[in-house]
């Protein structure tokens, strides 16, 4: 199996102690993450929104991966990714998400992240485990330490 990239995943775009008042504040800090490590420019977040308009990012096991639009492509200054967690839950369209990851990615990045982070999260006590990260450390060796594992198990 060819070796993949780690997930570009700066520990400034980690909160682990989030609350939000619903499904579009959950995203709205999720893109403030990436806004914040200089991911993407502000106009970014509008789409993200809008693509949670038109399909739900809410991928199961408590976890959504809100992305922007293709048209929002010019708006990611370099592909990264953000974790929020929501230790309460936000309510998402009638499920309950306790951790929004959110993707940047220039050109077709986003398919090789999402293929990457459902790698992960098809693991039921790798889902389980980010769901209760507390520890900024803990996630960045969970979502990135997947790639050498899979390696070393072979």
């Amino acid at each position: 199996m060819p070796e993949t990239a780690p997930l570009p995943l700066d520990p400034r775009a980690i909160l682990l102690n989030a609350s939000a008042t619903g499904r579009d504040d959950a995203i709205r800090q999720c893109g403030e993450a990436l806004l914040t490590v200089g991911a993407v420019e502000e106009s970014y977040i509008a789409t993200m929104l809008e693509r949670e308009r038109s399909i739900s990012t809410y991928v199961g096991e408590g976890v959504a991966i809100p992305h922007g639009t293709l048209a929002a492509k010019d708006a990611v200054r370099h592909d990264a990714i953000s974790v929020v967690r929501f230790p309460a839950g936000v309510d998402w369209d009638g499920d309950r998400v306790t951790v929004c990851i959110g993707i940047a990615a220039r050109g077709n990045g986003h398919v090789a992240l999402l293929a990457q982070l459902a790698e992960i999260l098809m693991e039921p006590d790798q889902a389980q485990a980010l769901r209760e990260a507390t520890e900024v450390a803990e996630v960045v060796r969970l979502l990135q330490s997947n790639e050498t594992e899979e390696d070393e198990s072979q």
